[in-house]
């Protein structure tokens, strides 16, 4: 289990690189925590070290997924953002396994409805908010 405590904004950069640093051939990341965790926060940066212009990403709370392309390596990154969605039928409607399948990077947020078709190897991020207002990053 890797960890980092986040103790702010600034201390996010350093993070994204030693968590991106961990994925090796792994691509598909799912983010789990409370509302206002920070989970978009770190898959934003994760995103501006990947090579996605800064201000380029945001939560694709309504459109469910987002796809981003680094500036810098040319390859796509999907952001998922399965909240509203109620059922894992649902999700193969709208053709998520085919985007776990493709290769790119893909960072989901509120997995829990796609849980059983998501691949062995997957990264599972877990972000919680400390007593101090730190928060604690944990992935596998």
């Amino acid at each position: 289990m890797n960890e980092i405590t986040l103790t702010s904004l600034k201390s996010l950069p350093e993070a994204a690189r030693q968590f991106i640093n961990s994925l090796g051939d792994r691509t598909v990341v799912t983010f789990k925590g409370e509302m206002g965790a920070g989970k978009t926060t770190f898959i934003n940066e994760l995103c501006r070290q990947l090579g996605v212009e800064t201000d380029a990403t945001s939560s694709p709370t309504f459109a469910l997924v987002n796809e981003y392309r680094s500036d810098t390596t040319a390859e796509l990154i999907y952001h998922f953002d399965l909240y509203r969605l109620e059922s894992l039928e649902e999700a193969l409607d709208m053709g998520v396994e085919d985007y776990l399948d493709c290769g790119a990077l893909c960072l989901i947020e509120w997995p829990d409805v796609i849980d059983p078709i998501l691949p062995t190897d997957v990264v599972e991020v877990s972000l919680s908010v400390n007593p101090d207002g730190s928060r604690l990053l944990r992935w596998q």
